[in-house]
Formats: C-alpha cells, sequence, structure tokens
C-alpha cells in the first residue's frame, strides 16, 4: 500500500541526510524502502500523467519546501536546510502538514493560497488532507462525473419511449459508428420492427448493420434473459450478425449469461455505462469549465544548464 504524502515527509528528508539528492532517484529508493509491489510502483492517477508514488513523493517535498526545511538547488535536485537537518534529527517530531504550520514560511504560503482553492480542498467531503492537491482534484472530479451520470439517468428515464431511441442512435453516431453518412443511424419506431428498436448502416450501402434494442428502465427493474432471447430472435429474422442492447437499469446474472452463450452477436450496455457513454461523446450535456492544471517548469529556472 502506498503511503500517504505526508508520511512520506520524513522518508523524503532522510534520503537527503548526506547531501543533495534528485529528486525521481528519491521515488525509486523510497518504494524500495517500502518494498512497493510492482503494481503499486506502476499505480497511475486518474490523469494517466505520472505515478501515484512519484505525485506523492514531489508534493512531500514541495510541502517541506515551503516551510524552509529543504531546498532545490538545481534541475530536479534538493537538499536539506539547516532547519530541515534540525528537524530530522528530532526523532520524536511527528512529521506532517499539521506540524509544518509552526513555520511563518508555510503559513504565508496558505495564506496566497486562500483565495485560490487550499481552504476549500481542506474542508470539501470528497477529499482528504492525506491526498496531495492532485489527488483532491481528481476526486472532486469524479464526484461531478458521479453526480452527472445519477442526473442524466433521470432525465433520460423521464423521456418518451420514441426520443429514448433517437438518443442511443445519436450516441452511436457521435461514437464514430455509421461513418460520415447522415442517414447512417436511425430510430425504427414502435410498429414493425419486429423487436427492433433502431438501426447503424456500417456502411454507405448498408450492407452491414448493427441493430439495436433500448430498454428504457427504473433503477429497480432489471432486464432478465427472456428479453436478451427475444432480442437475439430479432436479429436472427433480420439476418443481423450484430446487435447492441441498451438499458437505464441493470441486466441479470442470467441475462449477462445468455448474451454470453449466444455468442459475441449481442453487447450488453447497462445504465452506468450508458452514463458514462453519454458523459464521454456529449450526449445531454455539454463542457462547462475547462481547467488547465499547471506546473512548475523547473528547467526555466535552472541557470546552471545551457
Amino acid at each position: 500500500m502506498i503511503p500517504n504524502y505526508q508520511m512520506l515527509m520524513r522518508p523524503v528528508l532522510e534520503s537527503a541526510q548526506n547531501g543533495p539528492r534528485k529528486i525521481s532517484d528519491v521515488v525509486e529508493e523510497i518504494s524500495n524502502r517500502l518494498n512497493l509491489s510492482d503494481e503499486d510502483r506502476q499505480q497511475m492517477l486518474p490523469s494517466g500523467k505520472q505515478t501515484t508514488i512519484a505525485n506523492r513523493v514531489h508534493w512531500a517535498r514541495s510541502y517541506m519546501k515551503q516551510a524552509g526545511l529543504v531546498r532545490n538547488n538545481r534541475r530536479g535536485w534538493f537538499e536539506l536546510t539547516e532547519r530541515g537537518k534540525s528537524v530530522l534529527q528530532d526523532k520524536s517530531i511527528q512529521l506532517d502538514a499539521k506540524f509544518l504550520e509552526n513555520f511563518d514560511e508555510f503559513q504565508e504560503f496558505k495564506a496566497r493560497g486562500k483565495e485560490e482553492s487550499f481552504e476549500s480542498t481542506e474542508s470539501s467531503a470528497s477529499e482528504t488532507p492525506e491526498n496531495t492537491p492532485d489527488e483532491n482534484l481528481q476526486a472532486a472530479h469524479k464526484k461531478l462525473e458521479a453526480a452527472l451520470a445519477a442526473s442524466l439517468l433521470d432525465y433520460v428515464r423521464s423521456t418518451s419511449p420514441a426520443f429514448f431511441e433517437k438518443l442511443i442512435v445519436d450516441l452511436l453516431l457521435a461514437m464514430g459508428y455509421g461513418g460520415s453518412s447522415e442517414d447512417a443511424g436511425r430510430a425504427l419506431g414502435q410498429s414493425g420492427d419486429n423487436g427492433v428498436d433502431g438501426v447503424i448502416d456500417q456502411d454507405p450501402l448498408g450492407v452491414d448493420q448493427i441493430y439495436l434494442q433500448a430498454k428504457r428502465y427504473g433503477p429497480m427493474n432489471s432486464v432478465g434473459p427472456a428479453d436478451i432471447r427475444d432480442f437475439y430472435g430479432a436479429l436472427s429474422i433480420k439476418k443481423a450478425t450484430k446487435g447492441i442492447f441498451f438499458t437505464t437499469s441493470h441486466f441479470t446474472g442470467a441475462a449477462e449469461q445468455t448474451a454470453r452463450d449466444l455468442g459475441s452477436r449481442i453487447v450488453l450496455i447497462d445504465g452506468p455505462q450508458l452514463a458514462k457513454l453519454m458523459t464521454k461523446y456529449n450526449i445531454g450535456c455539454r463542457d462547462k469549465d475547462v481547467l488547465y492544471i499547471k506546473q512548475i517548469d523547473e528547467g526555466y529556472f535552472d541557470e546552471t544548464a545551457g
């Protein structure tokens, strides 16, 4: 298990007790000291841009730098200050963010951040002081996405069956199914569709098609194996090789097993998957804000380079 960034503060200090250290080497050294598994070492932040252990080591160093315990001596390197050496020698100190508040420099750092996000980060119900700011931001984003998904499904369940069928077609077209043809996807309506709610042409001539079934159920209802068999029969009547079954609720275990037993012809998309796809492809939702996350370019401030 990867310790939180506060638990890594003392190991980061210890790593530099004999002189300046390269932060990337410290990440590897601490990973070895903690006997982290390969899985833990490779665990990424949700952004996919940095490993969790590297992110926490970097933030441990960054916060201690704000408190005057370490300083950067060149790009990607840091060393202990006299204050840092004193703290390291006192084993009775519980080195964490609360302890750093004893130093005026850290208090000033917090004051600078008040108008931005420091206090809200600490008080948010979806975030914890043990997380790094990056992790708190990701947690808040996941909470927003979960709330959006729940709201999307509520809206979808309140629509008419015809609107839901059109929504599914719109979604698949947005995902790239049907190519560039404007008529590639269409809802078939409520009569004469032989148990099929929509169709997507996979080629300009409509030779290869994917048929759709859409069940607009409440959260307490579920799609059972009989529904899957009926859809399979409808595909057979149309001599179709591919089908996608959408629902706003969920599939029973028996329904999922029935789909597996029938081969790879039917793909099942339940409510949570549907909401995730709608969010990703902006169906029924749109971008509200775009946040750009910046980080220090240490190379710019490296006066010894070049």
